[in-house]
């Protein structure tokens, strides 16, 4: 029997990129979407990210050029560096927006590796695969 790493998936909600890394490696990883958890109460979805970023082995952050903020994700972000895991960061917001680029190096530090877009990213993440 494989091994499965666990993988929590931390970026925006407006498009569905989690699908699309789900169902590219499905029979690999084991994930965490928070989109899919459907609570509304910040307290209640900030404790349940919380303790699935603690549950993961990797955590995938998608920072999309949609995202208005990204303040969800560099909270996961910061828990994850702190808890010692392996970040993988896609950032597709700073190379058009040099402001929030100047204000993202920190997200950027935390990471272990850090892509511009999301195929990369994809492709990168295949390397955990246990056989």
């Amino acid at each position: 029997m494989k091994t499965k790493l666990k993988v929590f998936l931390s970026g925006g909600f407006k498009s569905n990129w989690q699908t699309t890394i789900i169902d590219e490696c499905k029979d690999d990883f084991i994930f965490f979407n928070p989109k899919e958890h459907n609570i509304k109460n910040s307290r209640l979805y900030t404790t349940w990210d919380v303790h699935f970023v603690k549950e993961c082995d990797i955590l995938f952050a998608y920072m999309e050029k949609t995202n208005p903020s990204g303040f969800g994700l560099t909270f996961e972000v910061g828990v994850a560096y702190a808890l010692n895991k392996t970040i993988i960061l896609i950032d597709d917001k700073s190379e058009n927006d040099d402001a929030f680029d100047r204000y993202f190096q920190m997200i950027k530090n935390s990471a272990n590796v850090v892509f511009t877009n999301l195929d990369d990213g994809i492709e990168y993440l295949k390397h955990f695969t246990i056989q």
